[in-house]
């Protein structure tokens, strides 16, 4: 990318210009003028920042765009501003430009005010905790760490699927994992609310509805739709292994969630040791029945819907298969479930 400064930009008023001036008043000169207006060279697309002053007439901005080698002909370029009416209604700003650009084009860009921003981009993957999402952000340069964890903890935040949220878990579960582009300098508020922003346009009013009907409470819904984000890598399985839980939930049992346990740890293991499963927490699910106190990771759409719309199933276990694929053998008896471990070699 190339930068263009503009101050001290000398208008060029060449011989090309003062012909081309006297063609405009021939006939036929129209085909001579789209000639002119064409892009100085279509191959070209490296991108040229130009920065359009405050009151700039469009004489002045054909003058800068020729000191770029982005256009071929100020007159030119004035008599096509008139033509698309939009002579004198070109914006002041910073614009990207290139040679790969028709007159036409560049100007109904400048008059749109379609400016270049510095932007930042950044992709928060489904399943992550709220400490990862941090990490993530502080290691991108997204976020300052001690603001963006004060700004969680201590701001306000008015959404409809917040109400009744504990505070002390910074929002977790609801920073819509996705992939987002903020301006260079937003706040850590700004970018918290950004994510939940996203948040409110997937978790659709039908899925309010959805939630009464299963009695359940929108943070209920967040908090089962994370544990199935965590426990399942097959998309398709994600309806069953809800179906799994709601009926444990149902008839009174403990869900035993090994992804409960991981969050507690704050480390993935492939295998949890019977120490870990002492855990004192009240997130562990092997000492407390029925949901977590709050989500355990942010969930994606699919595993929402999951935890709304689950498959009917009379299953109560899973345990993973030998395939490696993460896919999961299902059983409806303890009996079935310990030879499923046998089959799965105990994954």
């Amino acid at each position: 990318m190339r930068i263009l400064e503009t101050e001290g930009v000398n208008m060029r008023k060449g011989l090309v210009s003062a012909l081309l001036l006297l063609v405009l008043l021939l006939p036929g000169c129209a085909t001579i003028l789209e000639k002119y207006n064409e892009p100085v060279n279509p191959d070209n697309t490296e991108e040229i920042l130009v920065t359009v002053p405050k009151g700039a007439s469009t004489g002045s901005i054909g003058n800068l765009l020729l000191e770029a080698e982005l256009i071929q002909n100020v007159n030119a370029f004035k008599a096509k501003a008139k033509e698309l009416e939009l002579d004198g209604k070109m914006k002041a700003g910073d614009y990207m430009l290139s040679q790969s650009m028709s007159a036409e084009a560049i100007i109904r860009k400048i008059a749109d005010g379609d400016v270049y921003e510095d932007n930042l981009k950044f992709t928060i993957p489904e399943g992550y905790e709220t400490r990862q999402i941090i990490d993530k952000l502080v290691e991108e340069g997204i976020v300052d760490r001690d603001k963006f964890v004060e700004a969680l903890e201590t701001e306000s935040f008015d959404y409809p699927f917040l109400e009744g949220v504990d505070r002390q878990y910074r929002l977790e579960g609801y920073l819509f994992p996705d992939t987002y582009i903020v301006k260079k300098g937003a706040t850590e508020r700004e970018v918290i609310e950004k994510m939940l922003n996203r948040f409110n346009e997937v978790f659709k009013p039908e899925y309010y509805d959805r939630a009464k009907e299963l009695g359940m409470t929108v943070d209920q819904v967040v908090t089962l739709a994370s544990i199935i984000e965590r426990e399942t890598k097959l998309e398709e399985e994600r309806p069953v292994v809800s179906s799994v839980f709601h009926n444990r939930i149902d008839t009174g049992m403990m869900l035993q969630s090994c992804a409960t346990i991981q969050y507690v740890l704050k480390e993935r293991k492939d295998r949890l040791t019977y120490d870990d499963l002492e855990v004192v927490s009240p997130f562990n699910t092997y000492k407390h029945a029925g949901l977590t106190p709050a989500p355990i990771a942010s969930p994606g759409e699919p595993s929402i819907i999951a935890a709304l719309y689950p498959d009917k199933t009379d299953y109560l276990y899973f345990v993973t298969t030998e395939k490696g694929d993460g896919s999961h053998y299902f059983n409806s008896t303890l009996a079935g479930h310990n030879r499923d471990k046998e089959k799965g070699k105990g994954n």
